[in-house]
């Protein structure tokens, strides 16, 4: 570029020699003379003058950083990220005022030399001379091209930078020979055009379109002459003659443009004249730049797609042809994001938790059979200001996709797990349990998966409210959420059994370590994510086929190619039967169980409540037919803290409950996302009972929802809602979550 180098610390008559040399081989490279490997110049140095044979291809058409536009599924613009500001546009969309322009001021015999302008060279060589310095330089608009082609193509890397700017001959030499390939192949107006679209015009802008757009919020191709003169007085220093900081120093440099357009006979002089009286009147736009720009809250799910190009085999075999990729941009890729579900989520996951208490929310919706994410909301918002509580922690995934490297204990969300396990056991709903308040139960009595004992002491299970003793079939005890139940139904499915349930269902892939084959998993001591969550309740809305989440629907680059994207992969993880029955069962547990704050009366609706030992984790997870959404809160930075006697979102809590805290902000993303005209149902099943359950204190409230027992009804045929629906915390127990055995 005509921006002018020091020369390595040379001399004024080191340089003017140098420049001198430099120009003798300009002549030579242009007679086509070959150059020996050693001679009298000293250019002993192999590659030098070697492999000039064949143009790059990069310089015919230039790998040009670009926009990338994150879309939602419906076409809408979630963000726009870039690691360099530029859109790339045809000659004809470029003012013919710049086009002027900055062939004036850059290299205005640019249509009438080859290549190399000799009597430029020559001119340039007198000037040094009278000088005693490097007062003029001569390298033509199509050498300046070839420079910023490798510049271009260096990106941030700092040596690459270095190699491609070097002020030595060899590379003069190369730059200059490429420069006649490229006049040869390309022409004039292509050159230009490159010229146009890769040359840096400061303030973060590459190119003229965004440069046009940064300056002036306008196209480039609406430039007036006056403007056009300043755009082009900015390539030389960028810095020095920037009109946002500088506006008199860039008035000054922009009627030297207007002049030189005069001289070369561009425009007339009364035009150049009427031009410099004009003052600079800038709209300045500020590039909006990355997901923290995305809309409705989507910041988390916009990282959450760029961490899947940056991750994902799919993009590239190795983790420098993925970044490459994300970094050159141009890219517009079409996501799996409802505008709708996110616009709910985001506004569930801020209605019942404040971005500054001492816990977060974490809300993430996934469709059931497709895979496809549609949502994340999270209470704090995403960004980098610690003081204004933002984050770039994603609560609803794993550390590998930008989000928790341990995950959160699951609480008695994972008891429907054990249960479908037991279904494929072939063990029968009714089948009914009777245990007092606390249990222990033989670490021994469970195998793991390679056939050893999972344990040699006695672990003690126990309910969370003392009144909770009785019989229990697996209805009743889902509804009212028992983990002395649990603990014997783990005993007779298996624990490999439930383990592998587990797996079918996802719980290894998010954040990438095995199940832990221990009892207490059915109790919730095992970590997932919310995300995976949602995908594991997905599965029972979807008849027992579990499909691995997806955030891309396509991607097409800046040239239109179509890339392969990831797709969702979708298994049997248990049979139709065994997702029917355990759907009719937590349909209980919505209408009569422990989350009755979540449920929705307006459609089939089915969920769980889940808490963890001493209240550190809460949670909800839901469905529909058509919708799966996972609710959890918690604390998401430093020691977390128990919630007891807590404020969140203005309100007091004892204790937080799944039902009380997840359920409500459950049933606002779930109410949001839904569309009231579409209304599936679950498929019938008719789900046999146990046994009458016995309950000693009808009378003693629920953990979840705080109300007293209603009368026993009648087992009917298909009827699935098990009577006296009541206690039952949502696993808070002694013998689970974290501090389980």
């Amino acid at each position: 570029m005509a921006k002018k180098r020091s020369g390595g610390g040379l001399t004024g008559t080191q340089q003017a020699a140098k420049f001198l040399g430099v120009s003798v081989l300009a002549g030579a490279v242009l007679a086509g003379i070959a150059l020996p490997a050693a001679g009298a110049l000293g250019l002993a140095a192999k590659g030098t003058v070697e492999g000039f044979d064949e143009i790059p291809s990069n310089l015919k058409t230039p790998p040009l950083s670009q926009r990338t536009t994150i879309l939602d599924s419906e076409g809408g613009v979630l963000a726009t990220v870039y690691s360099r500001d530029r859109k790339v546009v045809p000659l004809e969309k470029i003012s013919p005022y710049m086009q002027k322009a900055i062939v004036a001021i850059e290299d205005s015999r640019f249509y009438e030399h080859g290549a190399i302008d000799l009597k430029g060279v020559l001119r340039a060589i007198n000037r040094n001379a009278q000088s005693g310095g490097v007062a003029q330089g001569a390298s033509t608009l199509t050498q300046q091209y070839v420079k910023n082609v490798f510049v271009e193509e260096a990106g941030d890397d700092p040596e690459k930078v270095a190699a491609a700017t070097q002020q030595t001959i060899g590379r003069k030499v190369r730059e200059l020979k490429y420069a006649i390939q490229v006049e040869e192949e390309l022409g004039k107006k292509k050159i230009l055009e490159n010229y146009l679209n890769i040359t840096f015009f400061g303030q973060q802008a590459y190119g003229i379109e965004a440069a046009s757009q940064r300056y002036f919020s306008k196209p480039a191709a609406d430039l007036k002459v006056e403007e056009a003169a300043m755009m082009a007085g900015l390539v030389q220093s960028p810095s020095r003659y920037d009109p946002i900081n500088d506006l008199q120093e860039a008035t000054k440099r922009r009627n030297v443009v207007l002049q030189r357009m005069a001289d070369v006979k561009d425009i007339s002089q009364a035009e150049a004249d009427k031009a410099k009286a004009t003052p600079i009147k800038l709209k300045v736009k500020t590039p909006k730049n990355g997901c923290i720009t995305a809309v409705d809250g989507a910041g988390f799910f916009c990282d959450y797609v760029r961490k899947t190009i940056l991750t994902n085999p799919v993009f590239g075999k190795t983790v420098e042809e993925r970044q490459k990729l994300w970094n050159l941009g141009g890219l517009t890729v079409r996501t799996t994001l409802a505008p709708r579900a996110q616009e709910a989520a985001n506004e569930a996951a801020v209605a019942h938790v404040n971005e500054d208490d001492k816990v977060a929310a974490s809300v993430v919706q996934v469709q059931p059979g497709s895979g496809k994410i549609l949502s994340m909301g999270q209470s704090r918002p995403y960004g980098l200001d610690q003081k204004q509580h933002q984050t770039t922690l994603n609560l609803a995934v794993g550390s590998k996709m930008g989000g928790t490297t341990y995950g959160f204990q699951t609480g008695s969300t994972f008891k429907p797990i054990t249960a479908a396990a037991a279904l494929e056991k072939g063990l029968s709903p009714a089948q009914s349990f009777s245990t007092g308040y606390e249990i222990s139960v033989p670490e021994n009595s469970y195998t793991r998966c390679d056939g050893k004992p999972a344990g040699y002491a006695d672990w003690k299970v126990g309910n969370e409210l003392k009144s909770e003793t009785g019989t229990w079939d697996m209805t009743s005890a889902l509804g009212k959420s028992i983990n002395t139940y649990f603990a014997k139904l783990e005993q007779m499915a298996g624990l490999c059994e439930t383990v592998t349930m587990a797996k079918n269902v996802g719980y290894e892939r998010e954040l990438g370590k095995k199940v832990k084959e221990s009892p207490s998993i059915t109790l919730g001591a095992i970590e997932a994510t919310p995300l995976d969550m949602a995908a594991a309740y997905a599965t029972f809305a979807n008849r027992g086929t579990y499909c691995t989440p997806i955030a891309i629907e396509s991607i097409k680059t800046a040239g239109g190619e179509q890339l392969k994207v990831p797709q969702t992969e979708c298994s049997r993880a248990m049979s139709e039967r065994t997702a029917d029955t355990i759907n009719q069962m937590l349909k209980g547990v919505v209408e009569d169980g422990t989350g009755t704050k979540a449920g929705l009366s307006d459609r089939d609706n089915a969920g769980k409540t889940g808490t963890t030992n001493d209240r550190k984790d809460a949670w909800f997870v839901g469905y529909t037919p058509n919708l799966s959404t996972a609710v959890w809160v918690g604390d998401d930075v430093g020691e977390k803290v128990s919630m007891f006697n807590i404020t969140i979102g203005g309100q007091y809590y004892p204790k937080v409950c799944g039902g009380c805290l997840p359920g409500p902000i459950w049933k606002i993303a779930m109410r949001g996302a839904l569309d009231a005209s579409e209304t599936p149902q679950f498929a019938p099943i008719s789900v046999p009972r146990g046994e009458k359950p016995e309950d000693k204190d009808k009378d003693k409230p629920g953990d979840d929802d705080n109300k007293p027992g209603k009368p026993n009804r009648p087992n009917l045929p298909g009827i699935t809602l098990p009577p006296d629906l009541i206690g039952g915390g949502d696993g808070g127990g002694r013998g689970r979550g974290g501090n389980g055995p």
